[in-house]
């Protein structure tokens, strides 16, 4: 992955919360790459989510209407082992 889309992904998963600084930049480190390009602009769009939104999803307090998002979802949580 180029240095610059690293360095913007890594920008826009700064967080306001610690947990999610961790948790969506030890995905980045370890399945990012892996991901295909549909994948990829849903993780895109989740970073536009709120924190506290995001905090629910990946713990399991709540879960997105949308497949593809809860998929994602799914797959960083097992990633980070939540």
């Amino acid at each position: 992955m180029p240095d610059q889309v690293t360095s913007e992904l890594r920008w826009r998963c700064r967080r306001g919360m610690l947990e999610l600084d961790i948790l969506l930049n030890g995905f980045i480190d370890k399945q990012y790459t892996h991901l295909n390009s549909e994948q990829k602009n849903i993780f895109d769009q989740i970073l536009d989510y709120p924190d506290q939104l995001l905090f629910d999803l990946f713990l399991g307090h709540m879960e997105s209407s949308d497949n593809s998002v809860s998929d994602l979802v799914q797959t960083i949580r097992q990633s980070a082992s939540v």
